[in-house]
């Protein structure tokens, strides 16, 4: 029995680590106007900011777990904004690294994702995707966001279980376009709110009380994140 069962988890790991075939470069195309179909557009990207929203606040609560910070909980808005709450000191590098987590974790997803696409790893990725979001999910503490949550974990494991080769490889490449496109959008929206006198306590201001850096310089940092993410995940999705 317990041979059987080692025997069982062994296959699945093969299964789960290996490679896939990579799909026709038209689907990678496809997938990549799909994702800037969903983005440029202000009203889509009402509805699809929601996803990079939790890949947002999924980034501020992993680094102030991995900082030694206490998650206490994640808020997801129906405006598109979140919450992340983290006890712990409330200055130093921790907190430093937590609060510029948020804008930088979507680019650096997509660039993570474009990785293991480009070595053709697909059904590893929509795996790991599945268990960050079913990890989320725990600390989820409103409604709406539960609801956004269960949709999203919801959509990648049918894909995983259910879809054929082909499909799953359409969905993990427009996911990581995705990422890598919209990662990019966030950061100029806040700048932009920030320039009409708004989000007057936004990630960039609180890393310029922390750090004492002008919030202009962090600004700069979230874009060269997003920016040099979008070219090279790219390079590594289109095999350039």
């Amino acid at each position: 029995m317990d041979s059987t069962a080692t025997a069982s988890l062994a296959s699945l790991w093969d299964e789960v680590s290996g490679t896939q075939p990579d799909p026709d470069l038209w689907v990678v195309i496809a997938a990549l106007a799909a994702a800037v179909a969903v983005v440029v557009p202000h009203g889509l990207w009402r509805i699809s900011r929601n996803a990079i929203t939790i890949a947002h606040e999924g980034g501020h609560g992993l680094v102030a777990l991995l900082t030694g910070r206490t998650l206490t909980g994640i808020r997801l808005h129906s405006d598109t904004s979140g919450l992340t709450v983290s006890r712990g000191k409330p200055h130093g590098i921790g907190m430093i690294l937590t609060a510029a987590a948020g804008y930088t974790a979507p680019p650096l997803l997509g660039l993570g994702g474009a990785s293991l696409l480009g070595s053709g790893r697909i059904t590893l990725l929509l795996w790991l995707a599945t268990a960050l979001l079913l990890a989320m999910l725990v600390m989820i503490r409103n409604a709406y966001g539960a609801l956004t949550m269960l949709v999203t974990g919801g959509l990648f494991v049918l894909v995983s279980w259910l879809a054929g080769p082909q499909v799953q490889a359409a969905f993990a490449y427009a996911v990581v376009w995705f990422l890598l496109v919209g990662g990019v959008r966030p950061a100029f929206e806040l700048q932009a709110k920030r320039a009409r006198g708004g989000a007057g306590d936004s990630d960039a201001d609180q890393l310029s009380r922390l750090t004492h850096v002008p919030a202009a310089l962090w600004f700069f940092l979230f874009h060269a994140v997003s920016l040099c993410s979008l070219i090279g995940g790219g390079r590594w999705l289109l095999e350039m």
